[in-house]
């Protein structure tokens, strides 16, 4: 597959960033938020009941239905709604009107970065966006739990079997995992296996071997999932010769050893 070297999709747990020329979507809603830069102009975001939002930055908050307008280059960054990276970012969006915010404290800084450097720093970015990550207080059982998941995100382990396996209620288990990963433990697993179909991908194997591989029922199954979370399907991104990067963060490296 050649890949367009304009075009990037990178991927971590819990978040992915688009870079490049904006799909134009119909009127959608997506289960995850979603920031939208506009690099060369403003962007529109439109409601059904008439409401309309014109800036050059604007977040929109997880299951809300609406209309994006944009022309030229654009970066979408998508956050798990529960997480403390998609809190730290609806701070820091200097005109929270409901539901749609816009207007990023640091929209200029995002701007002249993707303007400026070449190639653009998905962590730069990261920072940029959703601020300094504090370093989660790892319970070690949770962290075992989150190297599995890594390294094996087709496994069908229930949160129920994993508590019973560290001596743990489910409900405690639950609680801990949230508090160690920032996000629930079905979403961990979902991204998990979401980020090993695009490493799989991007290493040339095929997307129906990939999504099986990772635990998904077919490709088709990935695809919907992939559509639900962000509005578009994977074929379409695919087909478009994106340049997919699956970035390692805290939650991957989980101290090992």
């Amino acid at each position: 597959m050649t890949t367009d070297p304009e075009r990037k999709l990178w991927l971590w747990h819990g978040e992915a960033a688009y870079l490049g020329t904006s799909f134009q979507l119909d009127t959608h809603s997506t289960p995850v938020q979603c920031f939208v830069l506009g690099i060369d102009d403003s962007v529109v975001v439109r409601t059904p009941d008439g409401r309309r939002w014109q800036a050059r930055s604007i977040l929109i908050p997880a299951r809300t239905i609406h209309k994006l307008e944009t022309s030229g280059r654009v970066l979408f960054y998508y956050l798990d709604p529960r997480s403390a990276g998609a809190t730290r970012l609806r701070a820091a969006m200097t005109e929270p009107a409901a539901p749609v915010a816009a207007r990023h404290r640091d929209e200029a800084a995002l701007i002249a970065h993707l303007t400026l450097s070449t190639p653009a720093d998905p962590t730069v970015l990261r920072r940029i966006i959703v601020g300094d990550q504090p370093r989660p207080v790892l319970d070690e059982r949770i962290r075992r739990v989150l190297n599995r998941i890594v390294d094996d995100p087709a496994a069908d382990t229930s949160a129920a079997d994993l508590a019973a396996d560290l001596g743990l209620s489910t409900s405690r288990f639950l609680h801990l995992f949230s508090a160690s990963a920032g996000t629930s433990f079905r979403r961990y697993r979902l991204w998990g296996r979401l980020l090993a179909v695009a490493g799989a991908v991007a290493d040339g194997v095929d997307l129906t071997r990939a999504s099986v591989d990772a635990g998904f029922a077919s490709a088709s199954h990935f695809s919907d999932t992939f559509r639900t979370l962000f509005g578009l399907t994977a074929t379409r991104v695919l087909a478009q010769g994106i340049d997919i990067v699956v970035v390692a963060s805290g939650q991957e490296i989980l101290e090992r050893g």
